[in-house]
């Protein structure tokens, strides 16, 4: 396997936003290696919103498998994409492939370099649950890229210890999560800022996200019920992007303002004034806690244990539980949450392309909290 060098040529391989987001740190840092060829090959698992952090951070695919076809199964999306990124191994044969975190691209693409033994390295690697279903199908990916990776980024103190402890081929790197080094990105370009939503002046702001596989149906029908309790508190306004799965189409909580899907820099300048976030998003977990932002977890289960620690309360999606959770935040008869460096202090990037060069590499040390002082930079 090759492993720096002149001329090393690397593939990265995603297709939806959260990977876009995370990867782009470190295709940014790869720009200024110049022995590195670095390309770029994404499936458009999530067209619009992944061509919208591609303008954001100025990327340009090198290959654009346009997969995305309207209520296609998981079976169709991962045998389509397998077959479609194979092809793209044979023409652009690279010395590695980098994929990141625990979605069906992800998972395609690490497959199809395993097939083609071509060395695989996992961005966001070590996240569990332990429960094959939750979240799904992203544990099952997880895990079974982790089998086929041979380089290891781990995110955190917890992930790393996941991964020492399945006792996985080749190396694990303690980096901090490229998401934060996204974070702070977006949070220092300059912005004017059009397509922010106008909330309402003297309340306060809760902001929801959702929209995992898990969630569709009942649950999703559950945690609008809460919603709709939460908008009835006198002095709060609920914001709501829509994730554009058609799954998700049709329930608007009264008392809710539904919005589109947001820009990147829009998204994380309304996550700044929010005063309480309710999500199922693990990359919206990582960012809260970044801002010091309490937040309510609508997922029965978490690979984010640092959340928890750093405030953040599991909820799953019981309306009774998730109303309990937010109010006690609201009301403070929960701890204050402060801003943490939990989940990286945004040099994951540099560390991870350290790596991938084959140059000594310091492990992330996640420090204590807080991290009021650091974040206020970006305010």
């Amino acid at each position: 396997m090759k492993r720096g060098g002149r001329g090393m040529k690397l593939l990265s391989i995603f297709g939806t936003r959260p990977e876009a987001v995370k990867l782009a740190p470190v295709l940014i840092a790869l720009k200024s290696e110049s022995e590195i060829m670095s390309q770029v090959c994404v499936t458009g698992q999530h067209r619009d919103l992944l061509d919208q952090v591609l303008a954001f951070f100025d990327i340009v695919p090198d290959y654009d498998l346009a997969l995305m076809e309207r209520d296609q199964s998981l079976n169709a999306l991962v045998s389509r994409a397998v077959l479609r990124i194979d092809k793209v191994l044979a023409e652009a044969a690279p010395d590695r492939v980098i994929v990141q975190g625990d979605t069906s691209t992800a998972f395609a693409g690490a497959l199809a370099a395993f097939h083609r033994k071509v060395p695989i390295a996992h961005v966001e690697a070590g996240l569990r649950t332990y429960c094959v279903n939750a979240p799904f199908p992203e544990e099952a990916n997880r895990r079974a890229i982790a089998l086929m990776a041979d380089m290891h980024f781990a995110p955190t103190l917890a992930a790393r210890a996941h991964l020492v402890g399945e006792r996985l081929r080749g190396e694990v790197f303690l980096t901090g999560n490229s998401g934060i080094d996204a974070l702070h990105l977006a949070l220092r370009r300059p912005w004017a800022g059009q397509g922010l939503p106008e909330t309402a002046p003297g309340k306060r702001l809760i902001l929801v996200t959702c929209h995992r596989r898990e969630s569709f149906g009942a649950p999703f029908e559950a945690i609008c019920a809460a919603l709709e309790r939460l908008a009835a508190r006198p002095g709060v306004e609920i914001l709501f992007p829509r994730h554009p799965n058609p799954a998700l189409d049709g329930a608007c909580p009264n008392g809710v303002r539904m919005l589109a899907p947001l820009e990147l820099p829009v998204f994380v300048r309304l996550l700044q004034r929010a005063d309480l976030v309710l999500t199922d998003s693990g990359g919206v977990q990582e960012e809260a806690a970044a801002l010091g932002k309490p937040v309510v977890v609508l997922r029965a289960a978490s690979e984010r244990p640092e959340s928890l620690a750093e405030g953040a309360m599991l909820a799953g999606t019981d309306p009774d539980r998730i109303v309990a959770a937010a109010e006690a935040l609201l009301d403070g008869r929960a701890p204050p949450v402060e801003p943490s460096l939990a989940y990286g202090d945004g040099g994951a990037a540099r560390r991870i392309v350290d790596a991938l060069c084959g140059r000594p590499v310091e492990d992330y040390a996640p420090p204590g909290r807080p991290a009021r002082d650091r974040m206020r930079q970006f305010g």
